[in-house]
């Protein structure tokens, strides 16, 4: 897969980019991720990629020509049309359902705004949606579009050890990942469940889902709506919920 960030800071995004998991990923060829900088694409001659806004108002505007430029120039390289996304305050909240539904593409396009954000002919005629990570304000799009790149290229085949583990991670199934312990088994006076080290996998199995329900339950009761529950899992529930 193809990821395309177009940003005014493409050294910031790289930063990111190019450690832990991410990293290893794009090493080994597993995704493609590449950092384009808008400012490379305007034809003014110092350089101004924002201008001020029409009627007036507070800060600046990215203008439409380099932004347009920046993606026909990424199209071209492709041979395709890019799937365009626009980091935005407006769009559809990130889910890990969304997640997985964009990793299944061959390519997408992710634009930073910045300033007060982006000339609406932009998102009119270029942008095919929109896309938020959450109801705050940041300065610009890198930080949303870093957190898409990397929940994106988790979902990819080869950039995690196996698939089980992305799958037993906090909202990949609709739930919140159970309590995870390592060396020592005792510290400060709290040890690890025995369960853990008892050697039987069914009732390790058997715990770890419990705890996954309880902890979903405790701290995002929302998310057991959408949850895919057994008839076991419903019994357990109906046995802790009214004790939360």
């Amino acid at each position: 897969m193809k990821i395309n960030i177009m940003t005014l800071f493409p050294e910031m995004c790289e930063a990111v980019l190019c450690e832990s998991i991410i990293g290893r990923a794009r090493e080994n060829g597993f995704v493609e991720i590449e950092c384009v900088n808008i400012r490379d694409y305007t034809t003014d001659k110092h350089n101004r990629v924002d201008d001020a806004p029409y009627g007036g108002g507070m800060g600046m505007l990215m203008q439409v020509q380099p932004i347009d430029d920046c993606y026909k120039a990424i199209c071209e390289k492709s041979g395709k049309k890019s799937r365009l996304i626009y980091m935005s305050p407006c769009g559809e909240v990130l889910t890990q359902e969304k997640v997985k539904k964009l990793a299944s593409l061959d390519e997408i396009t992710l634009l930073c705004g910045h300033y007060e954000g982006i000339d609406r002919r932009v998102i009119d005629s270029l942008v095919d949606e929109e896309i938020s990570i959450g109801d705050y304000v940041l300065t610009g799009g890198e930080l949303p579009a870093l957190i898409l790149a990397d929940a994106v290229s988790r979902m990819l085949p080869g950039v995690l050890p196996n698939d089980e583990a992305k799958e037993l991670e906090s909202h990949y199934n609709g739930l919140l990942e159970y309590p995870q312990y390592t060396r020592p088994y005792e510290w400060n006076g709290m040890k690890v469940p025995d369960v853990l080290i008892s050697g039987h996998h069914g009732n390790i199995e058997k715990w770890r889902r419990e705890q996954s329900l309880l902890m979903t339950a405790k701290y995002r009761p929302d998310m057991l709506r959408k949850a895919d529950l057994s008839e076991s899992d419903k019994k357990f529930l109906e046995g802790i919920i009214t004790k939360l």
